[in-house]
């Protein structure tokens, strides 16, 4: 492990849904104390390092619960008429997710998720609620539509807002501007956020299989204050537990920051770096397991 001013905190993780999964997070501040005794407390403080990792875990659950609706609301033909292309999309949608109800009106689709009876379920997820697109633009090198999620739920966060998605043909990428509110229903607890943040394909070839680069940044108001984050090079896979690369930082309410940082060390084992003031933990990431490095 890394030292910073002289301080050094070693921190050791059992089970890796203990940090990754949001409904854990409260067994994993159990562990901090052991962790965090021997530092200087006028430093960052147990309940600052729980709060920064509940706060973003719900945050970033909330933005995830829109990710499906947007990336199946890109299917039309590039450079078609906008209405036309809302019809082709509407046909796409009816067919892909017969579980939905989806409706046209002039170049805006709305999709009613489990209206037509069942579980409705894309990609793993199931889903509940309404999701709407509007297409706004669809030259060849640039695509534009508007999103409104209303009480869109993956089971585990509600939520509402907009998100305004930029395509560009030319860089392999998307620029994302979101408000959002969101709940999570299993204690209820809400918040309100926006971001603004380019999402760039690692291997254009392999789509989103491939994985993600995503910069930018997030504002969020949640039950413990106002918290900001700046995003930079952080990249992410479907098939691992967290990003391979990149770095989150993080301002908390009582304006102290807080850096986690990702580095690939294998296949199967990405190293985590958190910081803030006056101290750092390092842990491996896997699967099933996290470690202290």
């Amino acid at each position: 492990m890394r030292r910073k001013h002289g301080v050094a905190c070693d921190l050791h993780f059992i089970d890796a849904q203990e940090v990754l999964i949001p409904m854990s997070v409260r067994r994993f501040a159990l562990a901090l104390p052991l962790a965090l005794v021997a530092c200087n407390q006028s430093a960052l403080t147990r309940d600052e390092a729980v709060a920064a990792l509940e706060e973003s875990s719900l945050e970033s659950q909330a933005s995830a619960v829109t990710s499906g609706p947007v990336e199946i609301s890109t299917n039309f033909t590039i450079g078609s008429a906008v209405e036309k292309a809302a019809a082709e999309l509407r046909g796409f949608l009816a067919a892909e997710i017969p579980c939905a109800k989806v409706t046209i009106e002039g170049a805006t689709i709305t999709t009613e998720w489990g209206a037509a009876g069942g579980d409705c379920t894309y990609k793993g997820l199931t889903y509940s609620g309404t999701s709407s697109v509007t297409i706004r633009r669809t030259d060849p090198k640039t695509l534009q539509v508007d999103h409104t999620f209303s009480n869109l739920s993956n089971g585990k966060v509600k939520v509402n807002g907009t998100a305004n998605v930029t395509w560009s043909g030319a860089e392999h990428s998307r620029h994302v501007v979101h408000e959002l509110t969101w709940t999570r229903l299993s204690d209820n607890r809400t918040g309100t956020g926006s971001g603004d943040r380019t999402q760039t394909l690692l291997y254009p070839s392999q789509g989103l299989a491939g994985g993600i680069r995503i910069d930018g940044n997030r504002h969020w108001s949640g039950r413990s204050g106002e918290w900001d984050v700046a995003i930079t090079g952080v990249e992410v896979r479907l098939q691992d537990p967290c990003p391979q690369a990149g770095k989150y930082t993080l301002t908390t309410p009582g304006d102290k920051t807080i850096s986690l940082s990702f580095s690939r060390k294998s296949e199967d084992v990405i190293h985590v770096t958190l910081a803030g003031p006056k101290r750092e933990f390092s842990f491996d990431v896997r699967q099933t397991t996290i470690s202290d490095s």
